[in-house]
């Protein structure tokens, strides 16, 4: 019975939400006569809207041409920021959009370019001589690529993709374990493709993508090699990770 009881509680509360919503500001009396509810049963849902930070107190709307009422007027409630947001957004299909007008307008190659242009200005404190700046005068090759790559994944890790650098084999890996655009990188290839690009501008070298969450994957994973390797021409193949030489 208490789970039943705790159910219809929170099952009220969000339609005292949605009332907030729809209506707010609004009065308690106001949204107990639209749920059919008691004013004081919907006080009570309020409180605890309040003390979870998803409502709070306010003013009445103004109305033009109407004048404030004397007197102490009736204590109105509307939703917070947190509480708007938990009924969700449609941002990732906001960005999809966006980027298929992109392409509408100046094809594929304007995908490309906005993709690229993305990429640097988050990258854009990190350039190969980071790696000569970071590491100790007279270190390897492979200790500046280490360096520069780590860079990138402090700077991707500020920017939402948690990312970190482990050891694998011969070179090293970048995984990011969060892709803040995955719904886009997924219908557009661009964004990963660039990324990739980025990267291995930065480091002066071929990077392997292993994995990508726009594929499914739980994780983003790019092997970045520590030993000197041919950087001639050659395409990546981004869904499956091969590199094809040209």
């Amino acid at each position: 019975m208490a789970e039943q009881h705790h159910a219809a509680g929170s099952d009220t509360r969000t339609e005292v939400m949605r009332a907030l919503l729809t209506l707010g500001p609004v009065t308690a009396t106001d949204i107990a006569a639209q749920l059919g509810l008691s004013a004081a049963g919907v006080r009570r849902h309020l409180d605890k809207l309040i003390e979870s930070e998803l409502a709070e107190t306010c003013g009445p709307r103004a109305i033009a041409g109407e004048e404030a009422t004397r007197g102490r007027p009736a204590k109105h409630f509307r939703l917070t920021d947190s509480g708007r947001r938990s009924f969700g957004t449609q941002y990732d299909d906001l960005a999809v959009e966006a980027v298929e007008m992109i392409k509408t307008l100046g094809g594929e190659t304007a995908v490309r370019d906005f993709a690229r242009a993305r990429i640097d200005k988050i990258l854009q404190g990190v350039d190969r001589a980071h790696g000569a700046d970071t590491s100790p005068e007279g270190d390897s090759e492979a200790a500046r690529t280490q360096a520069t790559v780590e860079a990138v994944a402090e700077v991707l890790d500020q920017h939402g993709y948690a990312a970190t650098v482990s050891a694998v084999g011969n070179g090293i890996q970048l995984c990011q374990h969060h892709c803040p655009v995955s719904e886009v990188a997924s219908a557009h290839p661009e964004i990963c493709e660039a990324e990739h690009e980025a990267i291995s501008a930065l480091v002066g070298k071929h990077v392997q993508p292993l994995a990508l969450i726009a594929d499914g994957n739980g994780i983003c994973t790019t092997n970045i090699p520590l030993a000197a390797t041919a950087t001639a021409a050659g395409t990546i193949n981004e869904r499956s990770g091969d590199y094809d030489e040209s």
